[in-house]
């Protein structure tokens, strides 16, 4: 046997081995935050917390029926609406806390601009409304939706309020969460309210609602923070302000108005609030309220599309049937209440399986598994493959040295 093919094939199969325990470029473990609209169950599992739709001790949120990624319907209740494109969505009653119908309660989809609704429960009380707000650089380039702040421009910290929930700002967010300390305590303020609310499906990683890797919401927990700002009138106020003006900011820019962006607020009878969203990866997200004959209920939808119809016209469709249902029919689940105050979190129940295996590879095994979301410490069928493949080379390798020694 020649050198050059022996050459040749140690080559190929380091290169063989190399792709098995590594792992073809732009493949697996890409941190693309994008969601495929035609994937089967687009959802962003926290990093480490607990399975989906359950609280960290394990329960399900809401009830049993909640914790299945399809339909919970009542029985022989009437049909559903049709053209409702949104993955999960739910309708509850907002007095009672009765859930009426849902699908996908709990699955953890991107929220885009419906988590500002989280941004508003939790800073609205940690900021004067009438305190002044210097609009920044950073405000001013960020990405996405903005209501227009100017470097220089001078805001009272109500009108961000409004300009996050009426016209979207993610510019205001910016300015809200500099104003409330800086961005990472403000995301440690938001992700507490959130458990505070037992709204365990929620990470945030913005206060705007752009899409980051790993962030997500669910419908459940979007009705929670509606149902939090409906009990609060100054912050149903913020939410049914028609119209703003936005300051001047001399020289160069002149005041001028904003208009609440909810179409609901006129176009649906007894609507209460609402806001909507959309990004690439969450595609179009919509919460709201409203209250018809003394009933007051909330929808939430999450990962739909505006054809066939709009996403304002499923919302409309389901509240529609939430109040056309019988009075007295068997709710699927409920909305459950928020901690009282200086109650910590259920305490965590561990998931993950204890191995008898000992010793520095097998704990490397499985941290490693753990941290893919893995509950097995077996290594993986590639990984054994690629190992033999290793060991074939340092065969051949051997094998090249004993025949130059000889």
């Amino acid at each position: 046997m020649s050198m050059a093919p022996l050459r040749r094939s140690a080559r190929w199969l380091a290169a063989a081995a190399l792709v098995l325990l590594v792992g073809t470029p732009g493949v697996a473990g890409a941190a693309d935050p994008k969601i495929d609209p035609n994937a089967p169950t687009p959802t962003t599992p926290h990093p480490g917390g607990p399975p989906e739709g359950r609280s960290p001790d394990g329960t399900v949120v809401g009830g049993d029926a909640l914790g299945e990624r399809g339909f919970a319907l009542p029985e022989d209740g009437p049909a559903l609406p049709t053209d409702i494109t949104a993955r999960g969505w739910l309708v509850a009653d907002l007095d009672s806390g009765d859930v009426l119908a849902a699908r996908d309660p709990h699955g953890r989809y991107y929220p885009a601009s419906t988590l500002k609704t989280l941004t508003l429960l939790t800073l609205h009380d940690e900021l004067d409304p009438a305190a002044v707000v210097t609009g920044a650089f950073e405000d001013a380039s960020v990405d996405g939706t903005k209501v227009g702040i100017v470097e220089g421009g001078k805001y009272p910290a109500l009108l961000l309020f409004q300009a996050l929930m009426m016209s979207s700002g993610n510019d205001a967010a910016s300015a809200l969460a500099r104003a409330a300390g800086g961005l990472e305590p403000t995301l440690e303020l938001m992700n507490a309210t959130a458990s505070q609310l037992q709204a365990y499906d929620t990470l945030a990683g913005t206060p705007s609602g752009l899409d980051v890797v790993g962030q997500s919401s669910s419908p459940y927990d979007l009705a929670l923070f509606m149902r939090q700002i409906v009990e609060d009138p100054a912050l149903l106020s913020i939410m049914q302000t028609p119209t703003a003006v936005m300051p001047a900011v001399p020289p160069r820019h002149p005041a001028y108005q904003i208009q609440n962006q909810n179409r609901m607020l006129t176009s649906y009878p007894g609507m209460l609030a609402g806001k909507n969203g959309f990004t690439d990866a969450a595609r179009y997200t919509y919460v709201g309220a409203a209250e018809q004959h003394g009933r007051r209920l909330v929808v939430s939808l999450m990962l739909g599309e505006q054809a066939p119809i709009p996403m304002v016209e499923q919302a409309t469709r389901l509240l529609d049937w939430g109040f056309a249902l019988p009075a007295g029919t068997p709710p699927v689940g409920e909305l459950v209440e928020p901690r009282p105050p200086g109650v910590p979190p259920p305490t965590p129940r561990s998931t993950q399986p204890q191995s008898s295996t000992s010793g520095g590879a097998a704990q490397a095994v499985a941290a490693a598994g753990g941290a893919a979301g893995q509950t097995s410490t077996a290594p993986s069928p590639l990984l054994l493959v690629g190992l033999g493949l290793s060991s074939a080379l340092v065969v051949m390798v051997l094998v090249r040295g004993r025949r130059r020694r000889h």
